[in-house]
C-alpha cells in the first residue's frame, strides 16, 4: 500500500526547494501518491485564510507532509490570525505534532563555512529536541490590558503564560531519552529552574522520567549557560532537550555553527510518528524566484520523512549519501559558496543530487 505525502510549498523560496525535493522523493522506487496545496500567504491569497480546510485535511489524511516555508513582509499589515506563520502553528495544533527534531550537523566539506573555528566545530553532531506544542508559545491567558493597579496602573502592559501539564513534559522527555540512547548516551535538559517554576517542574520531571534510562547519562544546563556553550565548546553535547520558547532560541544558533542554515532539515513528529518535515531556514523572499536558493535542508528533510514518518531508512541513507558526494565535487549554493568551489543554481543542485543517486 502506498504513502500520502502532502506537499505544502508555501511563500517565497518554498516552491523552488520543495520542487527539489520532490524530485528526488520520486527518483526512488516507492509506492508514493504526491499531492500538493497551497499554505501561507500564498493560500491567504487564493483563499484569505493562511491553513484552509482543504489543506489542513490533506495534511491530517498523509502519512507525512513535505512543508516548504511561509512568511512574506507585504503580509505584516494583516491581523495575527491570518498572518502566514499562523498556518504552522495550526499545523503543529491539529496533528499533535509535539517534538521537533533539528539536528545541527557540520559536514566536513562545510568546516570553512562556520562562523567558528575549524577546530571547534569540525565532527559537529547535535540534534534538539524541542518541545513544539506547549509553552508560552500557546499558553493562556495571553494579550494586552490596562493596568489596574500597583506602580504601573493605567498603563498598557503585554503579557504571555508560560506553563506545562505532566504529560506533555513526560512524552518529549521520553523522545529525548530514546533519541540519546540511540546516539552517545547522553542527554542534556535545558532549562531556566534558578529563576522559573515551569522550568523547575521540568527539571523534576526530567529526573523522574530518568530512571526509566539507566543507560543514558542525563545532565542539565540552564539555558543562559547553554547559548553560551553552543558557541564555545559546542563538540561537548549530543542530544539536547528544551521546551518550545528555548529550543527555538538554541536551534537557530546550533544551526549557524555548521555554517548556513540552507543546510539543515528539521521534523515535527506526533505520537503516531506522522511527521511535517521543513528545512530550518525561512522563506526568504528577497531571493524567491532567482533560482539561487540552497535546496539541500529541503532534501535532508525529504530523508527524515522516509526514515521517522515511512520507515524507509535505505531510501534515507541514500539521499544523505548523495548529498555528500555532490559537496564532496565542490557543488555549493550562493550560501555555502568559497573559493575553490563552484557555484550552482538551485536547479542545478537538484540535478546533482539525482545524478549522485542513481
Amino acid at each position: 500500500m502506498g504513502h500520502k505525502i502532502a506537499v505544502l510549498p508555501g511563500d517565497g523560496i518554498g516552491s523552488e526547494i520543495t520542487e527539489q525535493a520532490v524530485r528526488v522523493l520520486r527518483a526512488l522506487d516507492l509506492d508514493l501518491e504526491i499531492q500538493t496545496a497551497p499554505v501561507g500567504g500564498a493560500a491567504y491569497d487564493a483563499m484569505e485564510h493562511p491553513l484552509p480546510p482543504s489543506t489542513l485535511e490533506l495534511a491530517k489524511k498523509s502519512s507525512a507532509v513535505l512543508f516548504g516555508a511561509v512568511g512574506d513582509w507585504k503580509y505584516d499589515s494583516l491581523p495575527r490570525e491570518l498572518r502566514p506563520e499562523q498556518a504552522i502553528l495550526g499545523l503543529r495544533k491539529a496533528m499533535g505534532l509535539f517534538a521537533n527534531l533539528r539536528p545541527a550537523i557540520l559536514y566536513p566539506q562545510l568546516a570553512n563555512a562556520s562562523s567558528l573555528k575549524p577546530e571547534v566545530v569540525s565532527g559537529l553532531n547535535i540534534l534538539i529536541v524541542r518541545e513544539l506544542t506547549g509553552d508560552i508559545y500557546f499558553g493562556q491567558p495571553r494579550g494586552v490590558r490596562e493596568v489596574a493597579d500597583g506602580p504601573f496602573k493605567g498603563e498598557r502592559q503585554g503579557f504571555d503564560t508560560m506553563h506545562y501539564a505532566e504529560s506533555e513534559v513526560r512524552r518529549i522527555a521520553h523522545v529525548g531519552f530514546q533519541a540519546a540512547r540511540k546516539r552517545s548516551q547522553k542527554l542534556c535538559s535545558v532549562d531556566k529552574s534558578n529563576v522559573l517554576e515551569t522550568s523547575q517542574f521540568w527539571r523534576d520531571i526530567m529526573i523522574d522520567v530518568a530512571r526509566e534510562y539507566p543507560d543514558v547519562q542525563l545532565s542539565h544546563m540552564y539555558v543562559d549557560n547553554a547559548a553560551m556553550q553552543l558557541v564555545r565548546a559546542p563538540k561537548e553535547f549530543d542530544v539536547i532537550v528544551t521546551g518550545n520558547l528555548f529550543g527555538d532560541i538554541l536551534s537557530d544558533e546550533a544551526a549557524m555553527l555548521t555554517g548556513s542554515i540552507g543546510m539543515l532539515p528539521s521534523a515535527s513528529l506526533n505520537a503516531s510518528n506522522q511527521g511535517l518535515y521543513e528545512p530550518s531556514h525561512g522563506s526568504a523572499p528577497d531571493i524567491a524566484g532567482k533560482n539561487i536558493a540552497n535546496p539541500l535542508a529541503t532534501i535532508l528533510s525529504a530523508a527524515m520523512l522516509l526514515r521517522y514518518s515511512l520507515g524507509a531508512t535505505a531510501q534515507a541513507d541514500r539521499i544523505e549519501a548523495a548529498v555528500q558526494a555532490v559537496l564532496e565535487l565542490g557543488l555549493r549554493t550562493a550560501d555555502i559558496f568559497e573559493a575553490g568551489t563552484r557555484k550552482v543554481s538551485t536547479s542545478e543542485m537538484g540535478d546533482a543530487v539525482l545524478k549522485a543517486l542513481k
